[in-house]
């Protein structure tokens, strides 16, 4: 089994706490499969890596467990909680629901302003997508829902989303390194915006809800692959 990069993870003392710094990476280094699903995520190892002590690695592991990215296993510990195909299609489900909407009364409601801002979000998300830097796709990504839900006054299903927002981007990371997903996702987010310019509510809750199908879709097919056992 290779050794794990120890530098790779090594926090950095910076004005952000050492807990917030410790639980930034390890959120990046599950959604990147530093860490695999089902792989045992042990303490003293952890704070090797992290160079923390080990009641801030405590801390982090219960943290990423309320946000479902670790799972405690009787008799073996914290883990890195494995994808459920059941829960992923729970997920897109609420993000059809909750997107469609704000997508809705962000075509009605919001000023021209956020619609611009939209607009350069998914410019830049499109630009990460060419490079292939899909950890600015995420982060472009969650800006521009953000924006879209607090600009159409959804303040309280943007919590609702956050606190999805972990397992949302675990699945994320899957999806948009998928074969053709770039210009898949510039056609669909292209409509979205579209929508939102025309100020055309029906229209925006139809392609933000046709957005989220096909990731769904893709998300299926991967976890699929990953529940047949090898050959």
């Amino acid at each position: 089994m290779p050794a794990k990069d120890v530098a790779s993870l090594k926090v950095n003392r910076t004005a952000k706490t050492l807990r917030e710094l410790s639980l930034e990476k390890m959120r990046e280094a599950i959604l990147s499969e530093h860490f695999k699903p089902g792989e045992r995520l042990v303490e003293r190892h952890l704070c090797e890596q992290l160079d923390v002590s080990r009641s801030i690695v405590r801390e982090v592991l219960r943290h990423l467990e309320t946000e479902g990215l670790v799972e405690s296993i009787a008799h073996q510990g914290p883990v890195v909680a494995t994808l459920d195909a059941d829960q992923a299609a729970q997920i897109y489900e609420i993000r059809a629901l909750l997107e469609g909407h704000a997508a809705r009364l962000c075509a009605e409601k919001a000023s021209d302003e956020v619609i611009e801002r939209l607009d350069a979000l998914n410019r830049k998300i499109q630009t990460a997508f060419e490079n292939e830097d899909f950890h600015e796709v995420m982060v472009r990504t969650a800006a521009f829902y953000e924006a879209m839900f607090t600009g159409s006054g959804l303040t309280m299903a943007w919590k609702v989303v956050q606190s999805l927002n972990a397992r949302i981007n675990r699945l994320r990371a899957m999806t948009i390194s998928a074969k053709d997903r770039r210009v898949e996702a510039a056609v669909e987010m292209a409509n979205i915006v579209q929508a939102l310019r025309q100020r055309d509510p029906q229209a925006a809750q139809d392609a933000s809800q046709a957005h989220v199908r096909r990731v769904a879709e893709i998300a299926a097919q991967k976890l699929d692959q990953l529940a047949k056992p090898p050959v």
